[in-house]
């Protein structure tokens, strides 16, 4: 006759069963658990962004990474100042002579305030500096009244630049950007970044978090506009910021993240914040998308 298995006889056959059904659905899970997570990481074109217009765009293969209304012609404020820093340094002048601060280069429009005095004397390379790392008014107002052959000189230089550009929705009454005559595309934005780019003294200034530069003799400390600029995480080699009540809060950089090269524009994001805001989540999307 055949005896069953004692209740202690069964434990080691019930364990093995255990370990063999396991083994079996363990990679079942994983494959389940890995799908989870790449779900969890949204695209970047799915990432909402205040800004009302909107550009990323992959320097080294040129496709858009994210778009929102990016050809809306819209003003863009102290964006202008790179195509004034371009225009400026095509003319090749001397940018060790020492300018004056005109009470012609006092904002008139908005009323703005200013670091620069009338009267106040630097060098036009540090004019340039004031006015792309911390987007000084007066000192791009005092560059373009010194342009060889003066303001109409400039503008003219100014629409030969647009158009050498290829730009078709761009247009630039003035050097500073206080004019909301002064509009552009977020896709035309990008090319201006990318033109100024080329130009080693504007990739350089924008780049640095801070310079001193001496005004009539005094020394003084001037921070860059964009104070994601030499922070930590963040690799920029380009920027520049720009406000006004009729373009809002606006930003251009260029910069690498993820092990991208990419080329970033926000026109009308709602305030300081919510700009520093919609650049962080594009920077933490191309870095959860390098994996």
């Amino acid at each position: 006759m055949t005896r069953s298995p004692t209740p202690s006889a069964r434990q080691p056959l019930k364990l093995a069963l255990l370990l063999i059904l396991g083994a079996a659905l363990l990679p079942a899970q994983a494959k389940s658990s890995g799908k989870a997570t790449s779900e969890k990481v949204p695209s970047l074109s799915d990432v909402p962004i205040n800004a009302k217009h909107v550009l990323v765009l992959d320097d080294s293969s040129g496709k858009v990474l994210k778009e929102k209304n990016a050809d809306s012609v819209v003003p863009i404020a102290s964006l202008t100042k790179l195509m004034t820093a371009m225009v400026v340094l095509d003319a090749k002048p001397n940018m060790q002579e020492t300018i004056r601060i005109d009470s012609a280069d006092r904002d008139t429009l908005k009323h703005s305030l200013s670091f620069l005095p009338v009267g106040a004397q630097l060098t036009r390379q540090d004019a340039l500096t004031l006015a792309l790392m911390s987007s000084e008014n007066r000192a791009a107002a005092a560059l373009a009244r010194t342009f060889p052959g003066g303001l109409a000189a400039f503008q003219l230089a100014v629409s030969a630049k647009i158009r050498a550009l290829g730009l078709t929705h761009t247009q630039i009454n003035e050097a500073t950007g206080l004019s909301p005559q002064n509009t552009s595309t977020a896709n035309e934005v990008a090319k201006i970044a990318a033109a100024a780019a080329r130009y080693p003294a504007i990739a350089d200034i924008t780049s640095d978090k801070k310079a001193t530069i001496p005004v009539s003799g005094r020394k003084r400390e001037f921070h860059n506009t964009n104070r994601l600029v030499g922070k930590k995480g963040w690799d920029i080699h380009l920027s520049k910021t720009g406000y006004t009540d009729e373009a809002g809060r606006c930003l251009t950089m260029r910069m690498t993240s993820g092990g991208k090269n990419v080329t970033v524009v926000l026109l009308d994001a709602d305030g300081s914040a919510a700009r520093l805001q919609d650049a962080g989540k594009i920077r933490r999307s191309l870095e959860r998308a390098r994996g």
